[in-house]
């Protein structure tokens, strides 16, 4: 009986390092980070007419653990947000080094910087863990939502180091099924407002029974660009109704 693809690869060695191409092509440790991701809880990033907002599962179901120590949108700058799925303590280190550089460019230029420029040096730091051995590739996607000079913008950074632009995305568990509701669905120029029931109506058909409003959060930072405004259990049962 012949051995699978992926399984001969394997037996081969072809895992053992993530610098390492298979014959048919691929970096089966990038591929293996892909995988933890889709393990991960699920955001959703959606660019309106007013802002950016990102709306969350924290998917944290024991109840020993204090509910503000679980925050799952994680604050960059006054003017940018942020949302991972996969190993947390991969984004925790990604973002620390986000806000640094933000801050240097504040006492640098004294002008807030641009949400591309924290994409880029995100995406980039990624990549170079998928081409110099010694380390293993990011299990992290991000998700990173900012406003600059009036506008709203939202980038997705995978494993590999790519990231795009998107008017909407996500990411996470059931990414594909939630990406395939965004594409049908969503409307152009709708408000935070509308956005945050519309992020939760896709929740709630998605989990279906599992749907609990304690286990969501939200954050958006309007176009004037005044702050980020978090959301989470009495806050956003009205928009989940």
């Amino acid at each position: 009986m012949d051995m699978p693809t992926e399984m001969q690869h394997q037996a081969m060695g072809y895992d053992r390092a993530a610098t390492m191409f298979s014959p048919d092509g691929h970096l089966l440790q990038v591929e293996y980070a892909e995988k933890i991701i889709r393990l991960g809880s699920a955001s959703i990033g959606i660019v309106c007419k007013d802002g950016v907002l990102i709306v969350s599962d924290k998917r944290i179901r024991d109840k020993l653990i204090a509910p503000e120590s679980t925050h799952k949108i994680m604050e960059v700058d006054s003017h940018i947000i942020a949302a991972s799925a996969g190993m947390v303590a991969d984004a925790r280190v990604l973002i620390d080094q986000a806000q640094i550089l933000a801050q240097q460019n504040r006492v640098t230029y004294d002008s807030p910087i641009e949400p591309i420029s924290i994409i880029r040096m995100i995406s980039d730091r990624k990549q170079q863990f998928t081409q110099y051995g010694g380390a293993r590739p990011y299990g992290v996607a991000l998700l990173i939502a900012g406003v600059y000079k009036g506008r709203g913008s939202l980038f997705t950074s995978d494993v590999t180091g790519n990231f795009f632009s998107y008017r909407a995305n996500a990411i996470g568990e059931n990414d594909e099924k939630i990406k395939e509701i965004l594409r049908s669905e969503l409307k152009d120029g709708i408000s935070i407002d509308e956005g945050l029931r519309f992020c939760l109506k896709i929740f709630k058909e998605i989990l279906g029974k599992n749907f609990e409003i304690e286990r969501f959060e939200a954050a958006y930072i309007k176009n004037d660009s005044r702050g980020i405004v978090r959301l989470q259990g009495e806050d956003l049962k009205k928009f989940a109704k």
